[in-house]
């Protein structure tokens, strides 16, 4: 395996400035998306349009963070394209139920605002790299730039696209009145959102504060250690949810959440588990005690 590369060459930029050129290669990014969808050739369906066009936006996304030598560039579309994605289907072909429509509107939105403000609070500036980014390039060796494109951009791109399957149903089928299968989708993607956001903020403190090697184990990270994965599962369990409501045969919409736990399990949670079974020497007693999933009690002893 390659050695790691270094950290992105690039000029030290100011935390704002950092944003705005994110925010201009986002802006791009969906003028060339709106583009496709606006003047391209029409596919069959809007669903394949829609598809295109996000991908055509990663590769935007992509390019500026090879300009920036710094792949961190696409965190925040993880977010943003979501809301964007809904807004069109709804538009453009509309059919669903307007008031269900409306409930997952609220939880989508709800969700795309508060994990992007958590990106924006968080980010650094582009001085800063995510450390699994470099090792995803590492591991393809002479292939990095292809490791780049697609384990770093194009795969989550796909992961988020098979979530926002259930969103697609919702917004261009289904008469049904809303009932208790979308009460509980409300109560499902609300719940995400706060166990997201407690998670994050208590890592927030943890962060400014901690010691050298030392290991968060207090709040819901002392029920779970990776409390945030599970409530980003739960997020895209709600969208599925609402699908159902919509169209209880659109049996295929448990690909979005079946989608996030394949690659939380294979890669995400591994990798972060093996850099902290490295650098925290106390972390594998976190490990004997705490769930690594589902937040349950402690294990005592």
């Amino acid at each position: 395996m390659s050695a790691p590369e270094a950290t992105p060459a690039v000029p030290p930029l100011s935390k704002t400035a950092s944003l705005v050129r994110v925010g201009i290669a986002y802006a791009c990014a969906i003028a060339a998306a709106a583009a496709w969808l606006l003047w391209g050739p029409a596919t069959s369906t809007l669903l394949l349009d829609v598809l295109i066009a996000d991908l055509i936006a990663t590769v935007v996304i992509f390019i500026a963070s090879r300009i920036h030598r710094n792949s961190s560039f696409y965190d925040a579309w993880w977010s943003v394209g979501p809301p964007l994605m809904a807004a069109w289907w709804w538009f453009a072909e509309g059919g669903g139920e307007p008031a269900r429509f409306a409930l997952l509107s609220v939880v989508l939105i709800a969700w795309s605002v508060r994990l992007t403000g958590n990106w924006a609070y968080g980010f650094p500036g582009l001085h800063h790299e995510d450390w699994r980014y470099r090792e995803v390039r590492a591991r393809a060796g002479r292939f990095a730039v292809l490791g780049d494109l697609f384990g770093i951009h194009v795969v989550p791109t796909l992961q988020v696209f098979a979530g926002m399957l259930a969103v697609y149903v919702v917004a261009t089928r289904g008469s049904e009145p809303v009932g208790w299968l979308d009460l509980a989708a409300v109560v499902v993607g609300a719940g995400a959102v706060v166990i997201e956001a407690v998670a994050d903020s208590q890592m927030h403190r943890f962060v400014r504060r901690r010691a050298p090697g030392e290991v968060m184990e207090s709040g819901l990270w002392a029920w779970s250690r990776h409390p945030n994965y599970f409530g980003e599962t739960m997020f895209w369990t709600a969208l599925a949810l609402f699908a159902l409501a919509a169209d209880p045969g659109a049996w295929w919409v448990v690909a979005g959440p079946a989608v996030m736990l394949v690659v939380f399990f294979g890669f995400s949670i591994p990798m972060m588990e093996k850099r902290s079974l490295e650098r925290r020497p106390g972390y594998a007693e976190v490990v004997r005690r705490v769930s690594v999933f589902v937040p349950l009690p402690p294990r005592l002893g």
